[in-house]
């Protein structure tokens, strides 16, 4: 009967290590692309409102007081 060095079973936890590697970045991107997809990832911010948006962008100088100050009160 022939018996092996040992080595056999270290590739056994080799493998399972690379396994748990390979699906913890599969979920990883599974998170990254649903975050992606819903908008929290392009940079705005969470539980956004028409008149946060409205807030930045008149912060920005995408638009005037005047435009501001219509769009408060269409939607107040």
């Amino acid at each position: 009967m022939m018996w092996w060095n040992g080595w056999d079973g270290g590739w056994m936890w080799f493998g399972g290590i690379l396994m748990l590697i390979f699906w913890i970045a599969v979920i990883l991107l599974v998170v990254w692309a649903v975050r992606r997809m819903s908008g929290q990832g392009m940079g705005m911010s969470h539980g956004s409102d028409a008149l946060s948006i409205a807030k930045e962008r008149y912060a920005k100088g995408e638009i005037s007081h005047e435009e501001f100050e219509k769009i408060k009160k269409n939607l107040s």
